[in-house]
């Protein structure tokens, strides 16, 4: 498996850190040359932007709260993303594009089509080959939350609601590249599903 670019999405506590994670242990266990990296953050001016946007202090607009999250998106695939496929490594990323068509669009009501098409710019057109969307409902994920929620956790679960549809949503759209996986009590039986879907590719 040589430059692929696998993302993982969902919402809140569905477990992507954990699964992307194992993922990409088993990958290298397997030979492939990797690389793992979260959004947003990755690189030094993105993990400074996820700060701002993760604070429960921080008071950002809709519209400033989609550039900040294209724009440390923008610095990683310059900084790691695009090298990385370019060199042959396959990445594997915990939330790319999908999140903000989910969070910002759906969520929050900005244009889709706007975000999209910004999106294009900021990535370079970079697409994912593979996504998995962790579906979990929402409230059984908040609830692995409830303790250490960020500004994005502590909005109402109405919204959350919302970011949820606008994925399965995407999901219907683009079923070859978007993977359903339905979260399971058992992270290993899980895991195991996403490695099937991965082999495959």
């Amino acid at each position: 498996m040589k430059n692929k670019f696998i993302t993982f999405e969902g919402s809140e506590g569905c477990g992507k850190s954990t699964q992307s994670e194992m993922l990409f242990s088993y990958l290298k266990s397997k030979g492939v040359k990797a690389v793992y990296l979260r959004e947003p953050g990755g690189v030094k001016l993105s993990e400074d932007i996820r700060r701002i946007l993760l604070d429960p202090e921080s008071r950002i607009s809709a519209e400033a709260e989609t550039l900040l999250y294209m724009a440390s998106r923008a610095q990683l695939v310059e900084e790691v993303i695009k090298p990385a496929l370019k060199s042959g490594e396959t990445v594997v990323c915990d939330r790319f594009l999908d999140s903000t068509i989910a969070y910002q669009g759906f969520g929050l009501g900005i244009d889709i089509g706007f975000i999209k098409l910004l999106g294009n710019f900021a990535t370079r057109g970079i697409k994912p080959d593979l996504t998995i969307f962790l579906d979990l409902p929402v409230e059984k994920g908040l609830k692995h939350r409830d303790n250490r929620k960020d500004r994005i956790e502590q909005r109402p679960v109405s919204y959350h609601e919302k970011v949820r549809r606008g994925y399965l949503k995407l999901a219907e759209e683009e079923p070859a590249r978007i993977r359903v996986v339905k979260v399971l009590d058992d992270k290993d039986a899980t895991q195991e599903e996403i490695r099937e879907i991965v082999n495959a590719l």
